[in-house]
Protein backbone atom coordinates (compact mmCIF):
# COMPACT_ATOMS: atom_id res chain seq x y z
CA UNK A 1 0.00 0.00 0.00
CA UNK A 2 1.67 3.54 -0.58
CA UNK A 3 0.62 6.60 0.21
CA UNK A 4 1.99 9.87 -2.16
CA UNK A 5 5.05 7.81 -3.11
CA UNK A 6 5.79 6.71 0.48
CA UNK A 7 5.82 3.04 0.60
CA UNK A 8 4.32 1.12 3.46
CA UNK A 9 3.09 -2.30 4.35
CA UNK A 10 0.32 -2.86 6.47
CA UNK A 11 -2.38 -5.21 6.94
CA UNK A 12 -5.94 -4.33 5.85
CA UNK A 13 -9.11 -5.93 7.29
CA UNK A 14 -12.13 -4.80 6.41
CA UNK A 15 -14.19 -6.06 9.47
CA UNK A 16 -13.91 -8.05 12.26
CA UNK A 17 -13.27 -11.14 10.37
CA UNK A 18 -10.77 -10.60 8.52
CA UNK A 19 -8.61 -10.75 11.55
CA UNK A 20 -6.31 -13.38 11.55
CA UNK A 21 -7.34 -15.94 13.93
CA UNK A 22 -4.27 -16.16 15.27
CA UNK A 23 -3.52 -12.15 16.08
CA UNK A 24 -2.31 -11.42 19.36
CA UNK A 25 -2.10 -8.88 21.96
CA UNK A 26 -1.76 -5.40 20.08
CA UNK A 27 -2.26 -1.87 20.72
CA UNK A 28 -5.21 -0.15 19.52
CA UNK A 29 -6.02 3.15 18.40
CA UNK A 30 -9.75 4.39 18.00
CA UNK A 31 -11.62 6.87 15.65
CA UNK A 32 -13.67 8.05 12.74
CA UNK A 33 -10.27 9.68 11.48
CA UNK A 34 -11.61 12.21 8.87
CA UNK A 35 -9.23 13.80 7.82
CA UNK A 36 -6.48 12.04 9.51
CA UNK A 37 -5.81 15.22 10.88
CA UNK A 38 -2.61 16.74 12.83
CA UNK A 39 -4.57 16.05 15.97
CA UNK A 40 -5.69 12.24 14.68
CA UNK A 41 -1.81 12.08 13.91
CA UNK A 42 -0.61 13.18 17.25
CA UNK A 43 -2.97 10.39 18.41
CA UNK A 44 -1.70 7.61 15.80
CA UNK A 45 2.12 8.38 16.73
CA UNK A 46 1.28 7.98 20.62
CA UNK A 47 -0.66 4.29 19.58
CA UNK A 48 2.79 3.68 17.74
CA UNK A 49 5.06 4.58 20.49
CA UNK A 50 3.19 2.70 23.10
CA UNK A 51 3.15 -0.25 20.98
CA UNK A 52 6.99 0.33 20.39
CA UNK A 53 7.42 -0.12 24.37
CA UNK A 54 5.95 -2.77 24.48
CA UNK A 55 7.09 -4.91 21.59
CA UNK A 56 3.57 -5.23 20.41
CA UNK A 57 1.51 -4.20 16.89
CA UNK A 58 -0.35 -0.91 16.46
CA UNK A 59 -3.87 -1.15 14.88
CA UNK A 60 -5.81 1.68 13.69
CA UNK A 61 -9.72 0.94 13.50
CA UNK A 62 -11.94 3.16 12.07
CA UNK A 63 -15.58 3.25 10.63
CA UNK A 64 -17.28 3.33 7.51
CA UNK A 65 -19.90 4.61 6.71
CA UNK A 66 -19.54 7.68 8.67
CA UNK A 67 -21.42 7.13 11.75
CA UNK A 68 -23.52 9.75 11.37
CA UNK A 69 -24.95 8.96 8.59
CA UNK A 70 -26.44 5.46 10.23
CA UNK A 71 -27.04 7.28 13.44
CA UNK A 72 -28.84 9.95 11.99
CA UNK A 73 -29.47 9.28 8.28
CA UNK A 74 -29.22 12.29 5.84
CA UNK A 75 -27.16 13.91 8.33
CA UNK A 76 -23.66 12.40 6.69
CA UNK A 77 -20.91 15.40 7.18
CA UNK A 78 -18.80 16.37 4.27
CA UNK A 79 -16.18 14.09 4.37
CA UNK A 80 -12.52 15.50 4.45
CA UNK A 81 -11.01 11.63 3.33
CA UNK A 82 -12.76 8.67 1.47
CA UNK A 83 -12.35 5.01 3.07
CA UNK A 84 -9.16 4.56 0.71
CA UNK A 85 -7.43 7.97 1.52
CA UNK A 86 -7.62 7.54 5.10
CA UNK A 87 -6.70 4.27 5.15
CA UNK A 88 -3.75 4.95 2.77
CA UNK A 89 -2.99 8.30 5.54
CA UNK A 90 -2.99 5.96 8.68
CA UNK A 91 -0.72 3.70 7.11
CA UNK A 92 1.51 5.94 6.12
CA UNK A 93 1.68 6.87 10.02
CA UNK A 94 3.50 3.60 11.26
CA UNK A 95 0.62 1.74 12.36
CA UNK A 96 0.92 -2.10 11.58
CA UNK A 97 -2.19 -3.22 10.17
CA UNK A 98 -6.01 -1.15 9.50
CA UNK A 99 -9.22 -2.10 10.31
CA UNK A 100 -12.41 -1.03 8.85
CA UNK A 101 -15.29 -1.62 10.95
CA UNK A 102 -18.76 -1.37 9.04
CA UNK A 103 -20.76 0.68 10.94
CA UNK A 104 -24.09 -0.85 10.59
CA UNK A 105 -27.46 0.00 12.85
CA UNK A 106 -27.26 -3.30 14.51
CA UNK A 107 -23.09 -2.31 15.49
CA UNK A 108 -24.46 0.98 16.18
CA UNK A 109 -26.74 -0.62 19.02
CA UNK A 110 -23.94 -2.39 20.81
CA UNK A 111 -23.58 -1.28 24.46
CA UNK A 112 -20.06 0.07 25.19
CA UNK A 113 -19.43 -3.32 27.41
CA UNK A 114 -20.23 -5.30 24.17
CA UNK A 115 -18.41 -3.25 21.78
CA UNK A 116 -14.95 -3.87 23.84
CA UNK A 117 -15.07 -7.07 24.40
CA UNK A 118 -16.12 -8.30 20.78
CA UNK A 119 -13.93 -5.42 19.03
CA UNK A 120 -10.81 -4.91 21.12
CA UNK A 121 -11.12 -8.19 23.66
CA UNK A 122 -11.76 -10.86 21.69
CA UNK A 123 -10.66 -10.32 17.97
CA UNK A 124 -7.67 -7.52 18.59
CA UNK A 125 -6.45 -8.47 22.06
CA UNK A 126 -6.23 -4.83 23.10
CA UNK A 127 -3.23 -4.62 26.04
CA UNK A 128 -3.52 -0.33 25.54
CA UNK A 129 -6.02 1.55 23.95
CA UNK A 130 -5.19 5.35 22.85
CA UNK A 131 -8.22 7.74 21.65
CA UNK A 132 -8.67 11.07 21.93
CA UNK A 133 -9.66 12.73 24.88
CA UNK A 134 -13.58 13.31 23.44
CA UNK A 135 -13.99 9.77 22.30
CA UNK A 136 -17.65 8.48 22.32
CA UNK A 137 -18.96 4.99 21.93
CA UNK A 138 -21.55 2.44 21.99
CA UNK A 139 -25.11 2.65 21.82
CA UNK A 140 -26.24 6.14 21.88
CA UNK A 141 -22.71 7.15 22.32
CA UNK A 142 -22.99 6.17 25.95
CA UNK A 143 -19.68 5.43 26.64
CA UNK A 144 -16.93 8.17 26.91
CA UNK A 145 -13.09 7.94 27.82
CA UNK A 146 -13.47 7.28 31.64
CA UNK A 147 -16.36 4.24 30.52
CA UNK A 148 -13.41 3.12 28.56
CA UNK A 149 -10.65 3.17 31.86
CA UNK A 150 -13.50 1.25 33.37
CA UNK A 151 -13.43 -1.72 31.08
CA UNK A 152 -9.51 -1.40 30.98
CA UNK A 153 -9.54 -2.17 34.26
CA UNK A 154 -11.89 -5.05 34.02
CA UNK A 155 -10.84 -6.47 30.33
CA UNK A 156 -6.56 -5.75 31.28
CA UNK A 157 -5.72 -3.11 28.93
CA UNK A 158 -4.57 0.38 29.75
CA UNK A 159 -6.14 3.24 28.27
CA UNK A 160 -4.55 6.58 26.93
CA UNK A 161 -6.86 9.63 26.16
CA UNK A 162 -4.54 12.07 24.06
CA UNK A 163 -5.99 15.70 23.39
CA UNK A 164 -6.64 16.55 19.79
CA UNK A 165 -4.10 19.55 19.71
CA UNK A 166 -1.51 20.81 17.07
CA UNK A 167 0.87 23.77 19.34
CA UNK A 168 -1.82 24.06 21.95
CA UNK A 169 -4.76 24.60 19.26
CA UNK A 170 -7.56 22.19 19.50
CA UNK A 171 -7.98 20.80 15.99
CA UNK A 172 -11.00 19.21 14.94
CA UNK A 173 -12.76 17.92 11.65
CA UNK A 174 -15.53 20.03 11.84
CA UNK A 175 -13.30 23.41 12.19
CA UNK A 176 -11.66 21.97 8.85
CA UNK A 177 -14.86 21.69 6.57
CA UNK A 178 -16.16 25.43 8.18
CA UNK A 179 -12.26 26.47 6.81
CA UNK A 180 -13.28 24.55 3.75
CA UNK A 181 -16.87 26.38 3.64
CA UNK A 182 -15.12 29.29 3.89
CA UNK A 183 -12.36 28.87 1.12
CA UNK A 184 -9.84 29.13 3.03
CA UNK A 185 -7.63 26.02 2.13
CA UNK A 186 -4.57 27.30 3.45
CA UNK A 187 -6.19 27.05 7.17
CA UNK A 188 -7.56 23.72 6.20
CA UNK A 189 -3.82 22.86 5.33
CA UNK A 190 -2.16 23.82 8.17
CA UNK A 191 -4.69 21.78 10.53
CA UNK A 192 -4.26 18.79 7.98
CA UNK A 193 -0.57 18.95 7.61
CA UNK A 194 -1.11 18.29 3.81
CA UNK A 195 -3.24 20.19 1.28
CA UNK A 196 -6.95 19.27 0.88
CA UNK A 197 -7.37 16.29 -1.74
CA UNK A 198 -10.57 15.88 -3.91
CA UNK A 199 -10.53 13.05 -5.63
CA UNK A 200 -12.63 11.59 -8.34
CA UNK A 201 -13.13 9.98 -11.61
CA UNK A 202 -12.13 12.71 -14.90
CA UNK A 203 -15.88 12.65 -17.02
CA UNK A 204 -16.71 14.85 -20.09
CA UNK A 205 -18.30 17.70 -19.49
CA UNK A 206 -19.30 21.21 -21.69
CA UNK A 207 -15.38 20.84 -23.11
CA UNK A 208 -15.65 25.14 -23.08
CA UNK A 209 -12.22 25.24 -21.42
CA UNK A 210 -10.51 23.35 -24.09
CA UNK A 211 -12.65 25.97 -26.87
CA UNK A 212 -10.79 28.70 -24.76
CA UNK A 213 -7.21 27.71 -25.11
CA UNK A 214 -7.69 25.80 -21.01
CA UNK A 215 -8.66 22.37 -21.35
CA UNK A 216 -9.91 21.50 -18.08
CA UNK A 217 -10.07 17.73 -16.30
CA UNK A 218 -13.49 18.03 -15.15
CA UNK A 219 -13.79 15.95 -11.98
CA UNK A 220 -16.63 14.04 -10.54
CA UNK A 221 -16.29 13.03 -6.93
CA UNK A 222 -18.30 10.80 -4.61
CA UNK A 223 -20.77 11.64 -2.97
CA UNK A 224 -20.49 13.95 1.00
CA UNK A 225 -17.15 14.83 -0.66
CA UNK A 226 -15.90 18.30 1.16
CA UNK A 227 -15.32 20.47 -1.77
CA UNK A 228 -13.86 24.41 -1.19
CA UNK A 229 -16.32 27.12 -1.75
CA UNK A 230 -16.75 28.16 -4.91
CA UNK A 231 -13.82 29.91 -6.37
CA UNK A 232 -10.46 29.90 -8.04
CA UNK A 233 -7.30 28.11 -6.97
CA UNK A 234 -3.90 26.91 -7.36
CA UNK A 235 -2.92 23.83 -6.80
CA UNK A 236 -2.12 20.22 -8.22
CA UNK A 237 -3.20 17.72 -9.83
CA UNK A 238 -2.49 14.03 -9.78
CA UNK A 239 -3.39 11.30 -11.36
CA UNK A 240 -4.29 8.36 -9.30
CA UNK A 241 -5.46 5.79 -11.90
CA UNK A 242 -3.69 2.31 -11.60
CA UNK A 243 -2.09 1.14 -14.20
CA UNK A 244 -2.40 3.95 -16.38
CA UNK A 245 0.19 5.74 -18.58
CA UNK A 246 -0.44 9.21 -16.31
CA UNK A 247 0.20 6.96 -13.05
CA UNK A 248 1.83 8.76 -10.13
CA UNK A 249 2.50 11.91 -12.28
CA UNK A 250 1.57 15.25 -11.09
CA UNK A 251 0.93 18.64 -12.26
CA UNK A 252 1.01 22.41 -11.15
CA UNK A 253 -2.86 22.95 -11.75
CA UNK A 254 -5.21 26.16 -11.54
CA UNK A 255 -8.35 25.41 -10.51
CA UNK A 256 -11.99 26.06 -10.61
CA UNK A 257 -15.05 25.38 -8.42
CA UNK A 258 -18.70 26.18 -9.63
CA UNK A 259 -21.08 26.87 -12.26
CA UNK A 260 -18.96 28.97 -14.63
CA UNK A 261 -21.36 32.06 -13.85
CA UNK A 262 -20.68 33.72 -17.36
CA UNK A 263 -22.22 30.89 -19.25
CA UNK A 264 -25.23 30.70 -16.70
CA UNK A 265 -24.58 27.31 -15.75
CA UNK A 266 -26.34 25.82 -12.94
CA UNK A 267 -24.44 22.77 -12.31
CA UNK A 268 -21.27 22.77 -9.90
CA UNK A 269 -18.17 21.02 -10.88
CA UNK A 270 -14.55 20.94 -9.82
CA UNK A 271 -12.39 21.34 -12.84
CA UNK A 272 -8.85 21.30 -12.97
CA UNK A 273 -6.25 22.47 -15.57
CA UNK A 274 -2.85 21.04 -15.47
CA UNK A 275 -0.69 24.23 -16.62
CA UNK A 276 0.59 24.52 -20.34
CA UNK A 277 -0.48 20.92 -20.75
CA UNK A 278 -2.78 20.74 -23.71
CA UNK A 279 -2.29 17.21 -24.46
CA UNK A 280 -3.13 15.16 -21.59
CA UNK A 281 -6.15 12.58 -22.18
CA UNK A 282 -7.52 11.55 -18.56
CA UNK A 283 -11.58 10.88 -19.60
CA UNK A 284 -12.35 7.86 -17.56
CA UNK A 285 -9.15 8.25 -14.92
CA UNK A 286 -9.55 8.55 -11.50
CA UNK A 287 -7.17 11.60 -10.33
CA UNK A 288 -6.67 13.97 -6.99
CA UNK A 289 -6.92 17.65 -6.79
CA UNK A 290 -4.85 18.96 -4.41
CA UNK A 291 -5.75 22.95 -3.36
CA UNK A 292 -2.77 24.79 -2.10
CA UNK A 293 -4.16 28.74 -2.44
CA UNK A 294 -7.27 30.61 -3.38
CA UNK A 295 -6.90 33.20 -5.68
CA UNK A 296 -10.18 34.54 -6.32
CA UNK A 297 -13.81 34.59 -6.07
CA UNK A 298 -16.06 33.74 -8.95
CA UNK A 299 -17.60 36.03 -11.18
CA UNK A 300 -19.41 36.96 -14.30
CA UNK A 301 -18.11 38.62 -17.00
CA UNK A 302 -19.30 40.65 -19.90
CA UNK A 303 -17.74 38.97 -22.18
CA UNK A 304 -15.42 35.95 -23.34
CA UNK A 305 -12.23 38.39 -24.09
CA UNK A 306 -12.60 39.28 -20.73
CA UNK A 307 -13.30 36.24 -19.00
CA UNK A 308 -10.24 34.50 -21.10
CA UNK A 309 -7.89 37.83 -20.38
CA UNK A 310 -8.55 36.77 -16.21
CA UNK A 311 -7.79 32.93 -17.03
CA UNK A 312 -4.63 33.84 -18.50
CA UNK A 313 -3.86 36.63 -15.50
CA UNK A 314 -5.13 33.50 -12.82
CA UNK A 315 -2.76 30.95 -15.10
CA UNK A 316 -0.13 32.98 -14.05
CA UNK A 317 -0.87 33.25 -10.74
CA UNK A 318 -0.96 29.95 -9.98
CA UNK A 319 2.32 29.13 -11.50
CA UNK A 320 3.96 31.63 -9.44
CA UNK A 321 2.65 29.66 -6.56
CA UNK A 322 3.33 26.49 -7.89
CA UNK A 323 6.28 26.66 -9.18
CA UNK A 324 5.06 25.27 -12.72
Amino acid sequence: MACEGIEVEVQGWHGLDDVPEDWGRSVVTIGVFDGVHRGHQQMVARAVDMAASLGLPAVAVTFDPHPDEVVRPGSHPPQLTDTRRRVELLASLGVDAVCVLPFTVEFSRMSPDEFVQTALVDRLHAAGVVVGENFRFGHKASGDLDTLRTLGEKYDFVVEGVPLLSDGEAISSTRIRAHLADGDVEAAAAELGRPHRVEGVVVRGHQRGRALGFPTANVESPQHTAIPADGVYAGYLRCTDSPSRYEGQLWPAAISIGTNPTFENVTRTVEAYALDRDDLDLYGMHVAVDFTTRLRDNLKFDSIDALIEQMHADVDEARRLTGG
